[in-house]
């Protein structure tokens, strides 16, 4: 009798180790490429976790968009069919709607001024985000979005003589653009070239990072130094996925990821610059606009953009913002 008493406590034993130590295999979406700065920052977080874990946690990468567009990841993700996904601003719009206030056009101008508004507001947007059934792990930027086209871009009437290729999922720019008097013509992603080598289209707005890497830019061979918004990005899990892991680990992977997250804000930095340099060996115009003609972009905006907010740009976070790089402003003058 004793004998099987131990036996059965060992092999009780034995089965809440084997429990204790399975493979939780979260599956990640990402609409970049590998071979980027947010490709390797991803490979290196899925590494540092399972050093963390011990081989627990399994972070499999779905890169370049093989998981479909951001609309359907949100949907998936809110299923469980994937459990992570890599968000621009227009993604994390599906689940927030007031983070599309950074990329109002011409809102937030440079670096640093990206800096300050996220540092007094990136932890109310997480709790948006968080408070949805999702959990943001971190944030990093994609770079500037720019306008590239066929003739040169230097003042807003400039653009009003172009058609402007868009992406459909970036709706709420699509709008903004629409309200300022730009005739904005719908393209398929993998269309763009095509659009590009016909009458249809004579300018399109995109990340320099992302227009080198489909070679746009050997159609559209001018670009306006203006930076028309920040292209942002961030890594999120399902509340449900991310509960799953046990909780031990949990500070330790945020600490990880977080620190790659530093290391990723540096490179996609750097990465935009060489992408430029790179672009412009090859025929690209980098049209350096004046202040005065800077200044007419932001005149065209002020015109119309306050008419959108409470409506596609969310008013509080709005406010926020405004508040902040006024005082930004005033304090680098």
């Amino acid at each position: 009798m004793k004998i099987r008493i131990v036996f059965a406590l060992f092999l009780f034993l034995l089965a809440g180790t084997v429990f204790a130590q399975r493979t939780i295999t979260l599956r990640m979406a990402s609409p970049v490429p590998e071979n980027t700065p947010w490709g390797y920052f991803l490979n290196q977080i899925g590494d540092d976790w399972r050093r963390i874990t011990g081989g627990q946690v399994d972070l499999v990468i779905f890169h370049n968009r093989t998981a479909g567009n951001e609309e359907a990841v949100v949907r998936n993700l809110r299923l469980n069919q994937l459990q992570a996904a890599v968000l621009s601003t227009f993604g994390l719009t599906e689940i927030a709607p007031e983070v599309m206030t950074l990329s109002c056009p011409f809102f937030i101008r440079d670096d640093s001024e990206l800096d300050q508004v996220l540092a007094e507001i990136k932890d109310e947007l997480e709790e948006n985000i968080n408070g949805k059934g999702f959990f943001t792990l971190a944030w990093a930027r994609v770079g500037w979005v720019k306008f590239f086209s066929k003739t040169p871009i230097l003042v807003p009437d400039d653009l009003k003589r172009q058609r402007l290729g868009t992406i459909a999922e970036y709706e709420n720019l699509n709008q903004a653009f629409r309200a300022m008097g730009f005739q904005m013509v719908p393209v398929a992603p993998n269309e763009l070239l095509i659009a590009l080598n016909s009458p249809m289209v004579d300018a399109i707005y995109n990340s320099p990072v992302a227009v080198g890497g489909t070679q746009v830019f050997g159609l559209a061979r001018n670009m306006a130094s203006i930076n028309v918004a920040p292209f942002m990005g961030a890594v999120i899990f399902n509340r449900r996925a991310w509960n799953s892991i046990p909780e031990r680990y949990r500070p330790l992977m945020i600490e990880a990821a977080r620190r790659r997250e530093a290391e990723l804000d540096v490179a996609v930095r750097q990465f935009e610059q060489e992408m430029i340099g790179i672009m412009g060996d090859h025929g690209l115009s980098v049209n350096q606009l004046s202040p005065a003609q800077e200044q007419l972009w932001y005149d065209e905006v002020g015109r119309v953009i306050p008419g959108l907010v409470g409506t596609l740009f969310d008013r509080n976070i709005y406010n926020r913002i405004d508040a902040i790089l006024r005082e930004h402003r005033n304090r680098i003058r």
